[in-house]
């Protein structure tokens, strides 16, 4: 029996939206370069946020509030990349305990 990879595939919507928040369907990706692009994304955030840290110590920013944002992003979406790596972990341990 051969195992196919995951692939996500978009859910398009099929009406005109008078908000216009349809867009054009969205290419399709794997799992793994989904999951890729969101951990680059992240450490992203991470970078960005202590980038603004060290020039707010170096007396360089003007505005605390951007610094508190860029900060509070970045500590968002590492807990909710904490979170997804325990569900899967989760997940993949639920599935070693099933009996074959």
């Amino acid at each position: 029996m051969q195992v196919e990879a995951l692939k996500l595939t978009p859910v398009a919507m099929s009406a005109a939206s008078h908000l216009g928040e349809t867009k054009a369907p969205v290419e399709s990706q794997s799992f793994g370069e989904y999951l890729g692009a969101a951990l680059k994304k992240t450490n992203d955030l991470q970078n960005q946020a202590k980038k603004m840290d060290m020039a707010l110590a170096a007396g360089q920013v003007d505005d605390i509030s951007q610094v508190v944002l860029a900060t509070e992003k970045a500590g968002v979406a590492l807990q909710l990349t904490m979170q997804i790596r325990n569900k899967a972990v989760e997940a993949y341990q639920e599935i070693m305990r099933m009996q074959v």
